[in-house]
């Protein structure tokens, strides 16, 4: 048995001993639009506040069908499963909430569906189409499965009372949503009632053929379980509003009910969407102020934490004979790496034109208290393809995290063991807790096609792109090639200072 209050038992217990429900009070009606959602009950559409028991309420009661009962089809009552596709969604007065669908594929996928969708049509048609539920239809269709339904008799009019008062039971519309919804509930009643227009239902409801037909605000309470003064308010709301206005401010922070109450007493429909416009177009530019005001105080924090590290970067320790101490926040590093042997008789490092240096003799050189970097830096760190693993494994004994790099492609094709060589990486990495990473939009690309000059010379887009990033910012670049700066390279600009093999003199490195 399904956990439901003793109250609503008691109500499904009558249902099925009378074979129908009458919604005596408040409380019935709040339980009995519950039960009619559940699936338990199905709502009289003639008759208001008359409800029937459903096959999954006798199920739940464990009671016996009652005799015919002219006042409803049994097609009602009984969900079936149909095909997505073949059930017919058309304009909803709600769009698909992402969220709500995602939500219920999970469910669907774990609990199975627990509420059919309405649908209007008959179970052999081809076609129907929807009356609620169109977030559990779009699950079930994005899932693949069929869906469960209950089947009505109705028209066009009959369908969209479905769906609005589906909508209406939930509390999440919002003010637009309530007034646009209601509107269109109290247009469709009055053509199907025309009786009651303008007053004419007294107190206690109109009697047609021997059926009491009550107010719109009385008949729609019994529906919705809402109070008829909260109905009358959002009714007037939709009345008296453009239907245009009411969309335009729907889901934004000006959807609430004082705004609709002021928008209300403008006279014209224009009136009342120009207004709606403006408050809109006020709102962008707000944001797009606030925008630019955080764009300022980033790129200021910004501008702040390099000056922070630039002045620690002035207290450490240069040498032009020995490694720097804690004094560059920016790395630039081609180490020598030995090459792997082509074959056994002409060795590792064949072709090479400088000492190179073992992986461990690497991994020592900037490790802990040798470190030339300050505590909050960034590396950009050149490996060959076959090296990556060897290349990390450097950058983390330095005391850098890995976090990305950008791929030198050589354009011309080489030799290889595994794969025949034409791309080198540049490693990125960083340490410490300022974040020196870049402005967003101000990011190299991470591929980078150019032909590759002789030996090992990296090209000089890549130095532009590091002091491009970082202008003012000290910058050391280890195992440089003398030769490979030319007259006007972005690396003689006074920012950048060179240590290791080949440094070269005039920039104050070691031979």
């Amino acid at each position: 048995m399904t956990l439901i209050g003793e109250r609503r038992q008691l109500i499904l217990g009558e249902a099925c001993r009378k074979g129908y429900f009458d919604v005596g009070s408040e409380g019935d009606r709040k339980s009995a639009v519950s039960l009619h959602m559940a699936g338990f009950l199905a709502r009289d559409p003639k008759v208001s506040g008359r409800f029937y028991p459903t096959s999954a309420a006798r199920g739940e009661v464990g009671a016996e069908p009652t005799s015919d009962n002219p006042n409803i089809d049994e097609a009602w009552v009984i969900a079936v499963q149909r095909d997505p596709a073949s059930i017919d969604a058309g304009n909803r007065l709600r769009n698909l909430d992402e969220g709500i669908v995602a939500a219920l594929m999970q469910s669907l996928t774990e609990y199975g569906q627990q509420s059919p969708v309405i649908v209007y049509g008959g179970e052999s048609d081809a076609t129907v189409k929807l009356g609620a539920g169109s977030h559990r239809l779009e699950a079930c269709r994005r899932l693949g499965i069929k869906v469960l339904c209950f089947h009505k008799t109705g028209d066009d009019l009959d369908r969209q009372l479905c769906e609005i008062d589906e909508n209406l039971i939930r509390a999440d519309l919002t003010p637009a949503d309530r007034a646009l919804f209601l509107a269109r509930r109290k247009e469709i009643y009055l053509v199907k009632h025309p009786e009651t227009a303008h007053g004419a239902v007294g107190r206690g409801g109109y009697e047609k053929s021997g059926q009491v037909v009550r107010s719109f605000s009385e008949e729609t309470a019994v529906s919705t379980g809402q109070h008829q003064r909260t109905i009358r308010r959002d009714v007037e709301r939709g009345e008296k509003i453009s239907a245009t206005a009411l969309r335009l401010l729907r889901g934004t922070r000006h959807d609430k009910g004082v705004t609709l109450d002021q928008i209300k007493r403008l006279e014209t429909p224009e009136a009342q969407e120009q207004y709606a416009r403006e408050l809109i177009a006020a709102d962008k530019a707000i944001a797009a102020e606030s925008k630019e005001i955080r764009t300022a105080l980033q790129a200021d924090r910004r501008e702040s934490r390099f000056r922070l590290v630039e002045l620690i970067a002035k207290n450490g320790r240069r040498s032009s004979t020995e490694m720097p101490r804690r004094a560059f926040p920016i790395g630039y590093i081609d180490a020598p790496w030995q090459q792997e042997a082509w074959s056994e008789e002409t060795g590792q490092d064949k072709g090479l034109k400088y000492p190179s240096m073992p992986l461990e003799e690497i991994m020592a050189l900037c490790a802990g208290d040798k470190s030339p970097f300050t505590p909050d830096a960034v590396l950009f760190f050149w490996v060959p393809m076959n090296r990556l693993d060897d290349g990390i494994a450097v950058m983390q004994a330095w005391g850098f995290e890995f976090v990305s790099g950008i791929v030198w492609d050589k354009i011309d094709i080489g030799m290889g063991r595994w794969v025949r060589d034409r791309a080198e990486i540049l490693l990125i990495g960083k340490r410490g807790k300022i974040s020196l990473a870049p402005e967003m939009g101000t990011q190299p690309p991470s591929l980078y096609a150019e032909k590759k000059g002789p030996h090992s010379r990296k090209p000089v887009w890549f130095a532009e792109q590091i002091d491009r990033l970082y202008p003012t910012m000290p910058k050391l670049e280890m195992f440089q090639r003398r030769e490979s700066l030319a007259d006007g390279d972005v690396r003689l600009n006074g920012t950048w200072e060179f240590w290791g093999n080949q440094a070269g003199a005039p920039e104050g490195g070691a031979e």
